[in-house]
């Protein structure tokens, strides 16, 4: 085995890790939403069920609810559970929904190593739905920016 190839595998097995670690979390039961893997697929769409229920990532500024600037709460796609607030939205430029602090309880985060570095995964208290990443480069007042996949949200215009 050559050493581009022995890197190779190595680099995809430790992808495969993060995948398994993930995968055996949100089948654990530790989230108060539950469903089968058939019921999330017939209540989704096709986009969703990969972000949420498969760590996919949709693409940049492909989302409409990137451009909303209206008052208003972004839900859970998946459970409905309120995520973020309209008022805790920033454009970041990136080409993804991004809030700078989600809703009090209404989100967990854990480290996952899907592509092999370490990344801070968000995802929804509820139900355990993958919504996105955080990262310490957002605004005050906290610094981070919550890099979510607007396919795994809806938004309910209103008071936010």
């Amino acid at each position: 085995m050559r050493r581009r190839e022995f890197l190779g595998a190595g680099a995809l097995g430790l992808v495969g890790l993060g995948l398994w670690s993930r995968a055996g979390a949100a089948a654990s039961g530790t989230f108060p939403v539950q469903m089968s893997d058939a019921d999330w697929k017939a209540k989704l769409s096709p986009d969703a069920y990969a972000v949420l229920r498969q760590e996919a990532t949709e693409r940049p500024f492909s989302s409409p609810l990137n451009d909303v600037k209206t008052a208003g709460t972004f839900h859970c796609a998946g459970c409905d559970n309120a995520v973020y607030s309209s008022e805790t939205k920033f454009d970041s430029g990136t080409g993804w929904p991004s809030f700078w602090e989600a809703v009090d309880a209404s989100v967990g985060t854990h480290t996952d190593y899907v592509l092999v570095y370490p990344r801070t995964e968000v995802h929804c208290a509820q139900c355990g739905g993958h919504l996105g990443h955080v990262f310490d480069d957002g605004p005050k007042p906290t610094g981070k920016r919550h890099c979510i996949n607007g396919v795994a949200m809806r938004f309910e215009a209103g008071v936010s």
